[in-house]
């Protein structure tokens, strides 16, 4: 993917940092989204942190769940890289409560930034994909849309429907030199998860056959592989990444 162009959503995020990492490791161009309300600080440290490591990476300010933020993201991006080659769907929250505590903000938080951000971006590139005939698209769900989750009807909803849109977008693309999955992580061990009481971390690792969390940089190959030429063949595709915890 040498000279590619390639653009994470979510990018300075435990699961979005690797996989930045990881395609500016295989030569891709890379530029890292972020939101942070707005936090530039936060973003330059880590950009700083980045580059202090060997990768350099390009960070864009964009709220993907506004379609003209995320349209205002693309053309920034493109207009100082290039026309996008990757794209990356990995933009994320959690608002967790059961459905009889959930209020509509939550609702409605959980499935603009999951769900709604990978249509606001994937419209404004895949323009750019379709005149060159190229691009790679690249959804980042969960096993939580896979299998469901107590309290988490609001995240299952947005990832089971991050890989609907991949299946449809999929068949509309594919004769056009693009193609869209999806991977699907279980649990990482992202700063996130580290913040999970011990007790209960301990009985998640306990359901994990393999016997512990993934670490991002599991989940960054998958999604690097599927960024490459190489992967033409997969499309439409929804990879579980789970250590077991969920096969179907």
């Amino acid at each position: 993917m040498k000279g590619k162009i390639a653009l994470v959503t979510g990018g300075t995020g435990g699961i979005g940092s690797a996989i930045c990492r990881y395609l500016h490791q295989n030569g891709a161009i890379v530029a890292a989204n972020f939101h942070n309300g707005g936090n530039d600080e936060r973003a330059k440290e880590w950009q700083q942190v980045q580059k202090s490591e060997d990768y350099d990476f390009q960070i864009y300010y964009g709220d993907v769940s506004n379609y003209d933020s995320a349209g205002k993201l693309v053309q920034e991006v493109e207009s100082e890289l290039g026309p996008l080659d990757i794209l990356i769907n990995c933009a994320g929250i959690t608002r967790d409560k059961t459905l009889k505590k959930m209020a509509l903000e939550d609702w409605d938080d959980v499935l603009s930034i999951n769900l709604d951000s990978v249509f606001n971006v994937t419209k404004h590139a895949i323009e750019g994909m379709l005149k060159k005939q190229y691009g790679r698209i690249v959804c980042v769900s969960s096993i939580n849309g896979q299998k469901g989750q107590f309290g988490q009807a609001n995240y299952a909803a947005a990832k089971a429907g991050m890989h609907g849109f991949t299946k449809a977008l999929a068949l509309e693309v594919a004769k056009n030199g693009i193609t869209v999955n999806t991977v699907s992580p279980g649990y990482v061990n992202t700063p996130m998860v580290q913040k999970v009481p011990n007790e209960i971390l301990d009985k998640i690792i306990s359901a994990i056959p393999v016997g512990r969390l993934a670490e991002p940089e599991e989940i960054a190959r998958m999604v690097g592989f599927l960024a490459t030429k190489d992967a033409g063949f997969i499309t439409g595709a929804n990879f579980a990444i789970n250590g077991g915890q969920h096969m179907y």
